[in-house]
């Protein structure tokens, strides 16, 4: 309890210390409120981003996966010998892999980057699918107006879209779309229907969906990159496990590209945990640069901490003086002054948090992800805060706690 006294006691002391110098204390605090704000910020862009990819995992399945020509982006213009000689994905591949006893779901897609118009108002460039009338089942979302393709659509390649709610309004604005000419890099297709995304959508391949085309309209209207943006979608039965699916697609692609036992596979296999680990490897590299950055503001927040309680030490030398004379001891006085350090720094950890946990929503508002807030790393600022204080305030609560009393009394 007498702890706990002289803890309220000083921290009392340190919150009056901080009303009198308002000004100083808000610089001294400026550094540790930008380290922890861009740390709280980038936590809950990659928390939110990361917490998209499990949710679409969660809607295609956790085993759905895929067949792709390289797993690994590479320059479609100048890809690596390994992957310049491997034949592109054909759709009987597909048809071949749908036909399999043990899978639910098979088709080859692809995904062009364009730009959308209709009467002279243009879209940025977009992502457009080549994929047919299970989009929904493995991208989430649904229709908000019109139809998906018919068969014949599909098996003729027709010049037909669903095109995104958003980019409908866009274009249209509060005219019904369905059944207008709108317009896709260029080419004439007609609206069939408006594709509502869900909440929270993260296409595994990337980029934002525009529209939805036929496939075959896809492959025979558009340029895309075949190299990193053709992909078959497999989605085993109930009950079977990615593993065994997997060597399912292995035997019967590696039979009909006719690979001998000692060739290897001319094709690679994503799985959802591999798109996660992808994500995971790219966003830690990120997430360590802004720790480091984040890292030399603290630093400097610190320094700055260190400098301004030297200047108070010198301040109130006579303060301690008189202190020391009416019985304060030695830890008495140490333990002051790194209370105030580090009630210094926790303020402006907690400011910083708020700052940045506002920033990282958002950024993820803009985004258009949900971010929820990443209560270990908000813990684990606060804790920071106070610790840069208590190192960086141990200094000059040293120099203070070894102020002889009778100089300190003496001085001026």
């Amino acid at each position: 309890m007498r702890i706990v006294d002289r803890l309220r006691e000083n921290i009392g002391i340190a919150l009056d210390t901080l009303r009198v110098s308002k000004l100083r204390s808000s610089l001294t605090i400026l550094g540790v409120v930008i380290g922890v704000a861009t740390v709280m910020a980038m936590a809950a862009i990659v928390q939110g981003v990361r917490d998209q990819i499990l949710h679409t995992i969660e809607i295609a399945g956790p085993t759905t996966f895929y067949v792709m020509k390289t797993s690994t982006p590479v320059n479609p213009n100048n890809p690596p010998p390994a992957v310049r000689n491997r034949p592109d994905l054909a759709p009987a591949e597909a048809d071949r892999l749908k036909s399999l006893a043990d899978m639910q779901y098979a088709a080859i897609w692809g995904q062009a980057l364009a730009r959308m118009e209709y009467l002279g108002t243009r879209t940025q460039q977009v992502a457009v699918f080549g994929a047919d009338n299970r989009f929904t089942d493995i991208q989430g979302g649904d229709l908000a107006a019109g139809r998906w393709f018919t068969r014949s659509e599909l098996g003729s390649g027709a010049a037909v879209a669903v095109i995104d709610q958003d980019v409908a309004h866009r274009l249209f604005g509060r005219v019904d779309p369905l059944d207008k000419i709108v317009r896709i890099g260029g080419r004439p297709a007609r609206v069939i229907g408006v594709y509502q995304p869900p909440s929270n959508i993260f296409n595994p391949p990337g980029g934002s969906t525009g529209a939805i085309v036929p496939y075959l309209m896809l492959d025979r209207q558009f340029q895309f990159d075949r190299t990193n943006a053709l992909f078959i979608v497999v989605k085993p039965r109930t009950g079977v496990t990615v593993a065994n699916a997997e060597e399912q697609v292995m035997v019967a692609l590696r039979q009909m590209r006719h690979l001998r036992p000692s060739q290897p596979n001319s094709f690679d296999l994503m799985t959802q945990d591999q798109i996660l680990d992808t994500f995971n490897s790219l966003t830690g590299v990120f997430f360590l640069v802004m720790i480091v950055l984040s890292g030399v503001a603290l630093l400097v927040g610190g320094i700055g901490v260190m400098a301004i309680m030297m200047v108070s030490v010198t301040d109130r030398t006579k303060e301690i003086g008189v202190r020391k004379a009416l019985g304060a001891t030695r830890g008495d006085i140490l333990l002051q002054f790194l209370v105030e350090a580090a009630t210094l720094t926790c303020i402006g950890g907690l400011i910083g948090i708020v700052i940045g946990l506002a920033f990282g929503r958002l950024a993820t508002a803009v985004m258009k992800i949900e971010a929820t807030t990443p209560v270990l790393y908000t813990v684990i600022a606060v804790a920071v805060s106070i610790a840069i204080g208590v190192v960086f305030g141990l200094l000059p609560a040293n120099r203070a706690a070894r102020l002889d009393p009778i100089e300190a009394l003496r001085y001026e």
